[in-house]
C-alpha cells in the first residue's frame, strides 16, 4: 500500500508502532501473553499436542514440557512437513518456505512460513516507520527503497499433492513489507525474482544492473537488505560507471541486517558509499523470522517482544531475554508460530534497557573477536 498523503501516513505509522512501544515498556506482561498466544497456536498442531501445549499456563510449565531445540533437532520434523505431514508443526497450510544464504551442515535450512508467520514478518518495516515517526518526515515516502535482496522466489517444494515456493527471507521481508506499508520497493521483488535464484557473482551483476536501471530518474530515500549486498553494489556502481550512490541518490536512511557491527565498525563504509546524511537503522533478523530493529538513534536493536518469545541460554542458565543484563551475553532461544524454543545459534548482548546487539555466532571465538573489533575502533560499547 503506497500513500502520499502525510496525515494518513502518520497515522498508519502510529498504529503500526504502539503495539511494539507498549510491549517495550512492560516486556514481562507482554512476553506472558505473547507465550499464551503461541501456546494456543501449537495445541492445534501434532507437535505440541505431544507436549501438552495445552495444559500449560507458565513460563515454568513450558520450560519443563518443551525442551530447546536446534535446527538438526527440527530437520526431520520439518522434512516431514514438506512431505505433506502439515499439521506435524503447522496450524496453517504453509504459504511458502524461506531458505537460509548461508548453509547447516552443507545443506540449506528450509523453514516453512504460515499467514500467521508472514504476518508478522512484516514488523521488518518498523525502523524506518519508527524514524519517520521521530523525525516527522512522511517525505521520506515520496522516494522509493533501493532494492538489492535475493530473490524471494527461486523454486519449489513439493508439500504433499501442493507445490509451494521457496526463497531468500531478504527478499519475503521487502516483498510484504512493500503490500502492507507506503514503502516502494524498485526493482520490484517480483523483477528481481525473474532473473533467477543463482548466488553466483554473474546473477548478482545481473541484479545490480537492473537495480542501477530502474532507479534513474527515482528519488530513492531508503536503502533496505542485508549489508554485504548494499556494500557490493555500491563497489560495483563505482567500478562500471565510475562513481558511488552517495554521488547519484540522496538517500535518507539504510535499514539493514545479517551481520554483526552495522552500526559500530561497518558504518564508515556504508557512509562513504551512501553519504554521511544517511541514518542507519539496524535491523536484527533471520531466516525464520524478524525479531528486533532499531528504535532511534541509539545504535543496538530493540526486540519484538509483542510478537515472538524470547529467552536466552546463559552461564547461570535459561533466562528471559529481557532479563539479561547490560554486558551480559547469552546464546538466544525464540519461539515464533512455527517454532517452540528454537536455538537460533547467535550470540546476544545486553546493553542499557531495552537495547540489544547481536555480536555473532555462538562459538567460544566470537566474544573475544567482538572485544578486539570494539578495541581496535575505539568503540568501547557506547550507544
Amino acid at each position: 500500500m503506497v500513500t502520499q498523503d502525510p496525515q494518513a501516513a502518520m497515522q498508519m505509522i502510529t498504529q503500526m508502532l504502539a503495539p511494539w512501544q507498549a510491549a517495550v515498556e512492560q516486556p514481562e506482561q507482554a512476553q506472558e501473553k505473547v507465550l499464551q498466544r503461541l501456546l494456543a497456536i501449537y495445541a492445534q498442531t501434532a507437535y505440541g499436542q505431544k507436549y501438552g501445549a495445552d495444559k500449560i499456563s507458565s513460563i515454568q510449565d513450558y520450560r519443563a514440557q518443551f525442551q530447546i531445540a536446534t535446527y538438526d533437532d527440527y530437520q526431520p520434523l520439518i522434512q516431514r512437513v514438506m512431505a505433506g505431514d502439515t499439521n506435524l508443526l503447522l496450524n496453517e497450510a504453509p504459504l511458502g518456505w524461506a531458505i537460509t544464504r548461508g548453509t547447516t551442515k552443507g545443506e540449506n535450512k528450509f523453514i516453512p512460513m504460515t499467514p500467521t508467520d508472514i504476518e508478522m514478518r512484516v514488523s521488518a518495516g518498523r525502523a524506518v516507520m519508527m524514524y519517520v515517526a521521530q523525525t516527522k518526515s512522511p517525505q521520506v515516502f515520496s522516494g522509493v527503497n533501493l532494492n538489492l535482496n535475493f530473490p524471494s522466489v527461486i523454486g519449489t517444494v513439493r508439500a504433499g499433492d501442493r507445490e509451494i515456493e521457496y526463497g531468500y527471507s531478504s527478499g519475503i521481508y521487502t516483498k510484504f513489507v512493500s503490500h502492507k506499508t507506503p514503502v516502494r520497493s524498485v526493482p520490484a521483488q517480483e523483477e528481481i525474482d525473474a532473473l533467477g535464484g543463482s548466488k553466483a557473482w554473474s546473477a548478482w551483476e545481473k541484479r545490480f544492473d537492473l537495480a542501477y536501471e530502474r532507479c534513474q530518474g527515482e528519488n530513492v530515500t531508503l536503502l533496505g537488505g542485508v549489508a554485504p549486498t548494499a556494500v557490493a553494489f555500491g563497489r560495483y556502481l563505482h567500478k562500471k560507471h565510475r562513481y558511488y550512490p552517495k554521488d547519484h541518490w540522496q538517500v535518507q536512511v539504510m535499514t539493514l541486517g545479517s551481520l554483526p557491527g552495522i552500526n559500530t565498525y561497518r558504518s564508515g563504509t556504508l557512509r562513504a558509499l551512501y553519504g554521511k546524511q544517511a541514518f542507519i537503522r539496524e535491523i536484527y533478523g533471520t531466516t525464520e523470522g524478524m525479531f528486533g530493529q532499531q528504535m532511534d538513534e541509539k545504535r543496538a536493536w530493540v526486540p519484538n517482544y509483542d510478537l515472538f518469545f524470547f529467552e536466552v541460554q546463559t552461564r547461570q542458565g535459561i533466562k528471559m531475554l529481557y532479563q539479561l543484563q547490560p554486558g551480559e551475553t547469552g546464546s538466544l532461544v525464540v519461539s515464533t508460530p512455527v517454532l517452540a524454543r528454537y536455538k537460533i545459534g547467535d550470540l546476544i548482548r545486553a546493553y542499557n534497557p531495552p537495547y540489544f546487539r547481536c555480536i555473532g555466532r555462538d562459538k567460544w571465538t566470537t566474544p573475544l573477536v567482538h572485544t578486539w573489533r570494539m578495541v581496535k575502533t575505539l568503540d568501547s560499547g557506547r550507544l
